[in-house]
């Protein structure tokens, strides 16, 4: 089973490439424009690319389970509270980033 890191490596190389396809080059300006532009959902995550880079999604607050809960050997985490990125993350008005124009 891959890892966290080798999971995230393989949606992030995979998105940038469905954002090349989209923009049909591989400029670099035209391919973060189309980023921004696209909805990230895949078996990593599920968020957006704002307009001062952030990657905005829904995180999850977790409990390990006690050995009497888990039913198999993946089963290790129950899910507490799911946090919407637009609460976990500061927004865009309140930043500093000069990308965005305010």
């Amino acid at each position: 089973m891959p890892n966290m890191d080798q999971t995230g490596t393989y949606s992030a190389v995979r998105t940038y490439l469905k954002a090349i396809e989209a923009a049909r080059t591989d400029d670099s300006d035209a391919v973060r424009e189309q980023l921004g532009k696209m909805e990230i959902n895949d078996a990593f995550s599920k968020g957006r690319i704002r307009p001062d880079g952030l990657y905005e999604h829904d995180m999850m607050l977790v409990e390990a389970k006690t050995p009497q809960e888990s039913t198999s050997e993946w089963d290790l985490l129950k899910i507490k509270k799911i946090i919407p990125g637009s609460e976990a993350y500061q927004s865009m008005e309140e930043g500093s980033c000069p990308l965005v124009q305010k």
